[in-house]
């Protein structure tokens, strides 16, 4: 999932931002908000494609014959191949091939993906699918923030972002619980061949309104080894997948659980749709409260987060105490993901832009571990348990937070007021 601060997510593309802050030598003039649409529209296609086999996780099981568990695969394996191909291939394809071409194939490399995903006999082949779309899902990551960089002026470049990365956060809220309930009415191969002829379409719209992305002058390759050398982005690189990989342990076997928990299919979709729509409402939670206090704001998300996965075993069998347990899970999830995002600019120093590259590979293999962590946890300890797996490396990423507030999560400058002002005695 990568990665908007909801998934993904996401962090590739507030990684690209910092690299994207210098404007070419030829900046245009004119703000081409067309072709940005049709980038958000991509992202909302991306992220889409990556979370939908969750809500479909039962009738892809019954449809191809194998457990759910395995099913979970299709998740595992799509988070995988971005964390072995995101970095080569744009150190690759990026200066060969001209950015709006690679994101024209990137686009179209989804429908394709979707569509021999939807025509699968069998799970083997379904996983191939699942291949080709990661490697699609890396590559629009990778390469979309410095196209959009490079086609609006200097000026516009932080709009430019929010409106291409909306696209993220909508695709939580909207399109997987849209595709899981049309999978539903109809059948899970419905919603992929619907996503496939949307990235179809998308294409050739992108053939007509993306402008052609002028280069600028010398790119200058970040150290990694220099950000790995930073105490900070060790702690934020850690800390930030540990919490992905909580996240995807629920949220990839989120229909199994509530099959447990007695309540009725249609919550899959309702709840895929509460965690979307609660994250934004986490996401503007933190924007309010990233400057001035991010390490107490952080530090009571993530508390609030393991609060909720430990309790839904225990409230989770009613529809009030799941809904409110997975709105309090969507908020706080929302929220960490700004903290972080924040947390290892600060931590890296000069070398920013390599430490946001480390997290895109470490976020992408907590999602690809948390798919395979839950599985273990479905089959070993039952549906029911699945949240309190969850928990674990969600309270794990809590004690890293706490140990690392020099380096990788120091307080805010409200927070040190607060701490430096004298205490009154009465």
């Amino acid at each position: 999932m990568t990665p908007d601060p909801s998934i993904a997510a996401t962090p590739a593309p507030a990684a690209s931002a910092q690299s994207a802050s210098t404007p070419s030598s030829s900046t245009p003039s004119k703000f081409p908000r067309g072709g940005l649409l049709i980038l958000a529209a991509a992202g909302f296609t991306a992220v889409t494609t990556e979370l939908l086999p969750s809500g479909l996780l039962p009738q892809i099981s019954r449809d191809l014959g194998v457990e759910e568990s395995a099913v979970g695969s299709l998740t595992a394996a799509y988070a995988a191949v971005i964390v072995f191909t995101a970095l080569p291939l744009s150190r690759l394809l990026g200066g060969r091939v001209p950015r709006k071409t690679l994101l024209i194939a990137t686009v179209l490399a989804f429908a394709v993906s979707n569509v021999l995903l939807a025509c699968s006999p069998v799970l083997g082949l379904a996983i191939a699918a699942r291949l080709l779309g990661g490697v699609a899902h890396g590559m629009l990551w990778s390469s979309m923030a410095p196209y959009v960089a490079r086609i609006v002026p200097a000026h516009s470049v932080g709009k430019a972002m929010a409106i291409v990365f909306s696209g993220n956060s909508i695709a939580l809220a909207v399109g997987a619980p849209m595709g899981t309930a049309m999978g539903t009415v109809l059948t899970w191969r419905d919603s992929f061949l619907v996503l496939a002829g949307v990235g179809a379409i998308l294409a050739l719209l992108a053939v007509w309104l993306l402008p052609a992305a002028p280069d600028g002058g010398g790119h200058v390759t970040p150290s990694l080894r220099g950000a790995l050398k930073l105490p900070g982005v060790i702690a934020v690189a850690t800390a930030w997948p540990l919490l992905l990989l909580g996240h995807f342990t629920l949220f990839t076997y989120i229909a199994p659980f509530l099959q447990s928990a007695g309540l009725p299919d249609a919550f899959t979709g309702i709840s895929l749709s509460v965690v979307g729509v609660a994250s934004l409402v986490g996401i503007w939670i933190a924007g309010l409260t990233a400057d001035s206090h991010p390490r107490r704001s952080l530090l009571c998300a993530v508390a609030l987060l393991v609060l909720a996965f430990g309790l839904l075993p225990v409230l989770g069998g009613t529809w009030a105490g799941e809904l409110a347990l997975v709105t309090l899970w969507g908020a706080a999830f929302g929220a960490v993901g700004i903290y972080n995002q924040a947390a290892i600019l600060r931590a890296g120093g000069e070398h920013k832009d390599a430490a946001n590259g480390l997290t895109v590979v470490t976020i992408q293999l907590g999602i690809a571990v948390g798919a395979g962590y839950g599985a273990l946890a479905l089959t070993t300890a039952g549906a029911q348990l699945v949240p309190l797996a969850a928990a674990v490396p969600t309270a794990l990423s809590l004690v890293i937070i706490l140990a690392s507030r020099r380096a990788g999560y120091p307080a805010g400058p409200r927070e040190i007021r607060a701490a430096a002002r004298p205490s009154k005695t009465p």
